[in-house]
């Protein structure tokens, strides 16, 4: 059976959540919104869904959709209600990243001088309580040089030697997780850097080389697995028949 690397990713994605348990499962992008929902299906039926509006759902909406597309809503969840579950620990977000760097440094905020910056982006939004109140793991769809970078431009979520270099108290919940990407899965050194976990099959050390700006150890590095035949079932046919998954994922396997 033939295996797309969307497919790859998205098993990445839901063993994010493996061992999380009952806590509010948050991703940014179609192929960890499906992670999502295979870990629910699957290794952790415990997690708590969201539409992206108001409400807690048992059986999630089509991906992109809020509960008035579909799905059972389980209840009621009002903005400031979020905040109480991210201020408690309560959440597990997947972010993306315009910018990160190898301490995990994440820029969502604006690229250039903040002064004058070349490009506005979104803003700091939600990174930096994410990251210092819950575990945070990131999504990059198109792994490059403009992406993974020497230092980031602006701090939107904070990376691993700014936590440890804080005093106070306030970063004691602090925690990154992986970074997931088209070529492969990373994670961070004893020293809070990123280092390979797995490449994706198919995806060659010059490869990755060449798409990150700043060296990356690979002296552990492994295959990232293969969904089972259970867990492409249920992508292609339960979560993402349409295949929206390969629209966000440049290369197939």
């Amino acid at each position: 059976m033939t295996v797309t690397r969307a497919e790859i990713c998205v098993g990445a994605c839901s063993d994010a959540w493996r061992g999380a348990g009952e806590v509010l499962a948050h991703a940014v992008g179609t192929v960890p919104s499906i992670g999502i929902r295979l870990a629910r299906l699957t290794h952790e039926p415990d997690l708590v869904v969201g539409d992206g509006e108001a409400y807690f759902m048992s059986d999630p909406p089509p991906l992109g959709k809020s509960a008035a597309a579909g799905g059972v809503i389980e209840g009621w969840a009002p903005y400031s209600r979020i905040f109480d579950v991210v201020a408690t620990g309560r959440r597990q977000s997947m972010m993306g990243a315009s910018q990160i760097d190898r301490y995990g440094n994440q820029n969502i905020s604006s690229i250039g001088d903040w002064r004058k910056p070349s490009r506005q982006l979104i803003g700091v939004r939600g990174a930096p309580g994410n990251t210092v109140n819950h575990r945070t793991d990131y999504w990059v769809a198109r792994h490059s040089t403009r992406v993974f970078v020497p230092a980031v431009d602006v701090v939107s979520g904070v990376g691993n030697d700014r936590a440890r270099s804080h005093d106070g108290s306030s970063m004691k919940y602090h925690h990154l997780g992986v970074v997931i990407t088209d070529l492969a899965v990373l994670d961070y050194d004893d020293e809070g850097r990123l280092k390979v976990r797995s490449l994706h099959p198919g995806v060659t050390f010059e490869e990755l080389w060449q798409n990150t700006g700043f060296p990356l150890d690979t002296s552990t590095a492994e295959v990232t697995r293969e969904p089972t035949a259970a867990e492409l079932e249920l992508i292609r046919t339960v979560i993402d028949p349409s295949g929206l998954r390969d629209r966000e994922v440049r290369t197939a396997t």
